[in-house]
């Protein structure tokens, strides 16, 4: 058998996977997967599963049937907590759960350890406080660095969790809605930072889950379109986003435009 060259390295699959939940199906024989490097859009209406998604992808929460292999181990068969300090998740949830008062870098360096307690619970050197600057840097906020995190916008503390979720170096990075009550300019920086993470050869994979083509960042290179719990569609951008794949995951018909490599939709009369 052929080795594997890193950069082609599955670090998400996910295989015949379903979620019931109450009795009612939330995901249905999803089959997908997402390789070193690659950058993923998981794009779809309210309700299509798209969250449910990532939660099994990033094994915080279990199919009810089928496989999920991150990083190389079985759902099921490893301790999830071995691969945690590989995994970079943010979104507007997350949010909800970080101590307020906190200054961002504070915020940032915690990642370390994946604790948003208080800094004081865990110990830090120069370089790991190194790091967090620079976190904050790739993501365009390092003038957030000594403003408390209650005092932020919504845009400005997402990018401060996303630099939070890359203090590990992590393999892949999970991103649920990031971009969720962002004004324009709070979502095209959002964007821009993305963006710089996307072309970074070095960086991590990425899964971005929106509800707008006007939110993918210039870089992403695969989309997965969901509705009602079932992928209709995934693949190479460039390939899959076309005006029927979209209104057909979307149950409208809707037009699409790419300029500059942005996309924009919207509705025929």
């Amino acid at each position: 058998m052929n080795e594997i060259a890193p950069s082609q390295a599955e670090v998400v699959a996910l295989r015949g996977v379903a979620v019931v939940r109450d009795g009612t199906q939330i995901l249905s024989d999803i089959d997908w997967s997402v390789h070193a490097h690659q950058c993923w859009v998981v794009l779809g209406p309210n309700g299509a599963g798209k969250t449910t998604m990532l939660q099994v992808a990033s094994t915080y929460l279990g199919p009810t049937r089928g496989i999920v292999r991150l990083l190389g181990e079985t759902y099921g068969k490893v301790d999830v907590r071995k691969l945690r300090a590989r995994i970079g998740y943010a979104g507007a949830g997350p949010a909800e759960l970080v101590a307020g008062r906190l200054p961002a870098l504070e915020i940032v360096v915690t990642g370390k350890y994946a604790s948003f307690v208080d800094k004081r619970w865990n110990e830090y050197d120069d370089a790991d406080w190194a790091a967090a600057r620079l976190q904050l840097d790739r993501l365009m906020a390092s003038s957030l660095a000594d403003r408390k995190f209650s005092t932020l916008s919504t845009g400005e503390k997402q990018r401060v969790l996303i630099a939070r979720s890359l203090m590990t170096n992590p393999d892949v990075l999970f991103l649920d809605e990031a971009t969720t009550g962002l004004d324009l300019g709070a979502r095209e920086r959002l964007a821009a930072a993305l963006a710089d993470l996307a072309f970074d050869p070095d960086g991590p994979a990425i899964v971005l889950v929106t509800h707008h083509v006007e939110e993918i960042p210039p870089g992403f290179d695969h989309i997965a379109m969901m509705a009602d719990g079932r992928l209709t569609a995934s693949g190479p951008i460039d390939d899959v986003l076309t005006p029927t794949a979209l209104s057909d995951c979307f149950g409208q018909k809707l037009n699409l435009d790419k300029t500059d490599d942005r996309y924009r939709a919207w509705a025929s009369r």
